[in-house]
């Protein structure tokens, strides 16, 4: 998700005790002390982290944040199913290892997972990413190549039938978010009005139905230390569902920033240079996958609709909370996502 500067917001803590109780013998050696460790900055729009140590075993807790958008939202036990789908597979990603469903263990449901060694490349790029050209068009390669390994998981096969609603997956898009964003929409957004009857009248063929991530992007990654350039697992499953891959292809190319371009949010890490374009990653995309991408204006101003709906939820809520617009990173990044939106509706961003 979007890193930003926030208001202060209630920062989700880990009871440890608790915690050690539930876990008894089902992750290493009971006979060794449990530490607790917060990983990251928490916004309290994301789900929270906490690096876990028993001996010389290592994971990562994993929980939704002290706030929802919407209930449905930082689904743990989908994330746990998606994250065993995926075992043996060729998408990168972390080896889940427990869930706990029961609210009253640690005050919401969690996972726990291995820790991946990498990094995630969301601002900048430690060496010898930073100087190396090719280990940064690598980089840009490897984020598309994982897509395609995530659209042809055979999802049936591996006991994800239920896990979502592919019929009519992009037909319920439009409703869907903007029923979501009534529920706390405190203001008018530019264009708004223009994307969802652009969305609603610009509708493609679905794409052959596929497992996607749902907010795919370099927040969402983890990149393998050294070269070659290769991730080391995509993270953050927790709104994975059964729907049109290019949806996810959408997400990522939405929010990347080609040479001489304004960025939408922020350029990727490094700057842009020596990365691919838009237009080079997407080709990728549709060789390796055989998938058309005609339509992928519709996905990318789709993609940044429903990042605005999102995103709006944050900034109604420290609305209501007061903060003064000067001090609500969203004010303007909201606005900021919707005129995007209706750029790459346009062709105005191609």
């Amino acid at each position: 998700m979007v890193q930003h500067q926030q208001v202060e917001v209630e920062r989700p803590t880990l009871a440890l005790e608790p915690l050690v109780d539930w876990l008894g013998d089902r992750l290493g050696d009971p006979a060794q002390p449990l530490r607790a460790t917060p990983l990251g900055t928490d916004f309290g729009i994301g789900n929270a982290l906490f690096e876990l140590r028993r001996g010389d075993d290592v994971w990562v807790l994993r929980r939704p944040p002290a706030v929802l958008n919407d209930k449905s939202a930082s689904n743990m036990t989908r994330e746990f199913r998606i994250l065993r789908a995926l075992d043996g597979s060729r998408v990168p990603h972390p080896t889940a290892r427990v869930l706990c469903e029961d609210p009253s263990v640690i005050g919401a449901a969690f996972l726990i997972m291995d820790k991946i060694d990498g990094f995630t490349p969301g601002f900048v790029l430690p060496e010898p990413f930073a100087s190396d050209p090719g280990l940064r068009r690598g980089l840009a390669e490897a984020y598309v190549d994982a897509l395609v390994e995530l659209a042809e998981v055979d999802w049936r096969a591996r006991g994800l039938d239920g896990l979502g609603k592919p019929e009519g997956f992009l037909e319920r898009q439009v409703p869907r978010w903007l029923a979501q964003l009534e529920r706390y929409r405190s203001r008018e957004l530019p264009e708004l009005d223009f994307v969802t009857d652009w969305l609603e009248r610009n509708r493609p063929e679905m794409s052959p139905a596929a497992l996607i991530h749902g907010d795919y992007s370099p927040f969402n990654v983890m990149v393998a230390p050294d070269p070659p350039a290769r991730l080391s697992g995509v993270i953050d499953w927790d709104t994975g569902t059964i729907g049109d891959p290019l949806l996810d292809i959408g997400h990522l190319l939405a929010r990347w920033t080609n040479p001489g371009e304004e960025p939408v949010l922020q350029v990727q890490a490094g700057g842009t240079e020596h990365y691919p374009t838009r237009a080079e990653l997407a080709a990728r995309f549709a060789e390796r996958s055989g998938r058309d991408l005609s339509a992928l204006a519709y996905y990318e101003c789709l993609a940044l609709f429903k990042l605005a709906v999102i995103l709006e939820g944050t900034y109604a809520r420290a609305h209501a909370a007061g903060a003064p617009e000067s001090e609500n990173a969203m004010a303007a990044l909201v606005p900021r996502l919707t005129r995007a939106a209706a750029a790459f509706a346009r062709g105005e961003r191609e």
